[in-house]
């Protein structure tokens, strides 16, 4: 197989450096300055392991990669992104498997308007991205877990192969039937990421911070049943993570933020808000359940990143207010 990786961020570029480094082949996809970071100088990728520069075939986009037999597009970039990429490569690339290693529970439906085999994938792979060609993924023994199954659900060949390769380049990756259930189990976590944007990883620790978070988990939760959507419970979750993906020290490298967190510290102009607490208030709204938390959320972190404010210049105390 040939791993076609749309969007060399945190999560791409972590799980393509993987995959080439145990000798799966593998093409980057970026843009801007990344892209020419990657091409002029390689993959800089750090795990506990040390830092370590990476050769990488990188492509600009579908144009420069001639599709072949046993091509998986594997596409990673964060879902507010995704119908532009996916549209560019379904014009040259509609034949080939799509695996969207995205946060949200959007993308997948999204990919199976433009391809018939769309694989959903369910990332838990702390990672970070600041820099052009630089990649930090600091988790031990394993470097992340990927749950995997066909979307919207069952399993095949093809996916036992990709994770096989997987299972070689330091992940876990279970073939599930039910792949959205852990998806959304993801997603509730993911509701404090714009919490960990606006506020900053340590104050989202705080008493008013912890409390935001679970008043928007609960709002969540509420809007999940009401839906009727199942999702993995938080002990199914700790089970399967068990001491097989622990944060560790690297020397050099400070402890960042969430996904969002990392999108403002980079002044993107852009967050995931609208797929991760937009996905709540949207259920909130077609099952009437209310979401107020959630909206102050999508709204304060799309915010912002359209006003490219830094992550963090919000108190606890100023969302607490806000929030009622």
């Amino acid at each position: 197989m040939r791993y076609i990786v749309i969007g060399a961020g945190a999560v791409g570029g972590s799980i393509g450096g993987r995959l080439h480094e145990s000798g799966h082949e593998v093409i980057l996809v970026a843009r801007g300055t990344n892209r020419e970071a990657l091409r002029a100088d390689g993959l800089r990728l750090t795990t506990p392991e040390g830092t370590r520069t990476l050769d990488i075939p990188v492509a600009a986009g579908p144009d420069e990669v001639e599709p072949r037999d046993g091509d998986v597009l594997m596409v990673a970039v964060k879902t507010q992104h995704a119908v532009a990429a996916l549209d560019a490569w379904a014009a040259r690339h509609s034949r080939s498997p799509v695996v969207c290693a995205q946060n949200g529970v959007s993308g997948e439906r999204l990919a199976l308007r433009r391809f018939p085999e769309v694989y959903g994938m369910c990332v838990w792979l702390p990672a970070a991205h600041l820099e052009p060609g630089q990649v930090v993924a600091a988790c031990g023994p394993l470097t992340g877990i990927l749950h995997m199954g066909r979307y919207p659900a069952g399993t095949s060949d093809t996916l036992r192969a990709i994770a096989a390769d997987l299972e070689t380049s330091h992940f876990a990756a279970p073939v599930v039937p039910d792949v959205m259930r852990w998806k959304y189990a993801k997603l509730l976590a993911n509701l404090g990421n714009a919490l960990d944007a606006t506020l900053g990883p340590q104050a989202v620790g705080s008493p008013e911070g912890r409390e935001l978070r679970e008043r928007a988990m609960s709002e969540g939760r509420a809007a999940l049943a009401a839906a009727g959507i199942a999702h993995v419970s938080e002990e199914e979750q700790r089970r399967r993570r068990g001491n097989h993906m622990v944060p560790q020290a690297v020397e050099g490298v400070e402890q960042v933020g969430s996904s969002s967190w990392q999108s403002l510290a980079r002044g993107t102009g852009s967050v995931e808000a609208d797929y991760l607490n937009g996905e709540i208030v949207l259920l909130g709204r077609q099952f009437g359940v209310p979401t107020p938390i959630n909206e102050l959320l999508q709204r304060t972190a799309n915010a912002f990143a359209r006003e490219g404010r830094a992550p963090g210049s919000l108190t606890p105390s100023e969302l607490a207010a806000a929030a009622g």
